[in-house]
């Protein structure tokens, strides 16, 4: 598996499995048949609320601890945010079953963000946490945190797709040391993302299927994916990627798709900042 290499020294898989929206009573077989077709980078959140059938999978499946990178979210806190941030972080392990997270993710840019971020700090510093980051940070914010703070995030988890690239966004990540990765790869089929004309000719020049045009193109641009399925042969084929490489040709058709804007929601809406600041988890 091709790796990247965080600011932090440690090396994270190219190519993970994600378990956004997999119902809590299906993650735990989902998670296995991924991590048997190879995945070894594992990606959930506390919103999500299958932590603990990820927890499951990974003790169940026989593979060392340090064979695994897995990551999990930390959602918005109320005040006090540096404490509650860390027991919201303590829960998550828990759920888990573990000692220790790879990389520890703020999953939302809104609420005390710097006193969420304070407590992350710590539990890097602690080692229980190996590397931090964040999630859905527009440039401005990003930049903002990395200048007002001892620790840079590692990671930027952004929707980032053939129809919103983001490659302004990634330019500014490199600047900064902070390792740009893909939500919403496939853009949940949006735009007749898997009908696409110009997918479906590059992926028949390869004999590859869309989705694994989609992914060579995030791999080639150095962008950290995380591609779910419930379905045991399409984790197979996601993770099928490293045997063919991409033209400059192609990639600059592809490139002819962003639309530079998102097909989900915007976190600079003031509508969004207010729907999402609002929510709290129920545990």
């Amino acid at each position: 598996m091709q790796t990247v290499t965080l600011n932090t020294g440690a090396e994270m898989p190219i190519l993970g499995f994600g378990v956004f929206q997999i119902p809590a009573d299906d993650t735990e077989r989902a998670v296995t048949d991924a991590l048997a077709a190879g995945y070894r980078l594992l990606d959930t959140a506390a919103a999500y609320g299958n932590e603990e059938a990820v927890g499951r999978a990974i003790k169940n499946s026989g593979i060392p601890r340090e064979d695994l990178f897995v990551t999990t979210k930390l959602w918005i806190q109320d005040s006090p945010a540096q404490d509650n941030a860390t027991r919201a972080f303590d829960a998550s392990l828990g759920k888990l079953g573990l000692d220790y997270l790879d990389l520890y993710l703020m999953h939302q840019p809104f609420g005390d963000v710097y006193g969420q971020w304070r407590a992350m700090e710590e539990l890097h510093r602690q080692g229980r946490a190996k590397a931090i980051g964040v999630a859905n940070f527009y440039p401005d914010r990003l930049v903002d945190l990395v200048s007002n703070n001892e620790i840079a995030p590692a990671v930027n988890q952004i929707e980032t797709h053939p129809f919103f690239q983001r490659t302004a966004d990634q330019d500014v990540m490199r600047e900064h040391g902070v390792q740009i990765q893909s939500w919403g790869g496939f853009a949940e089929g949006k735009n007749n993302l898997f009908t696409n004309p110009v997918l479906s000719d590059i992926g028949r020049a390869h004999g590859k299927s869309v989705a694994q045009v989609v992914l060579r193109w995030l791999v080639q641009r150095d962008v950290v994916a995380i591609p779910k399925s419930v379905r045991a042969e399409r984790m197979a084929e996601n993770i099928d990627v490293f045997d063919f490489q991409l033209t400059d040709d192609q990639m600059a058709s592809i490139a002819t798709l962003d639309t530079g804007s998102s097909l989900f929601f915007d976190h600079r809406d003031p509508a969004v900042a207010g729907q999402l600041g609002k929510r709290r988890l129920t545990d």
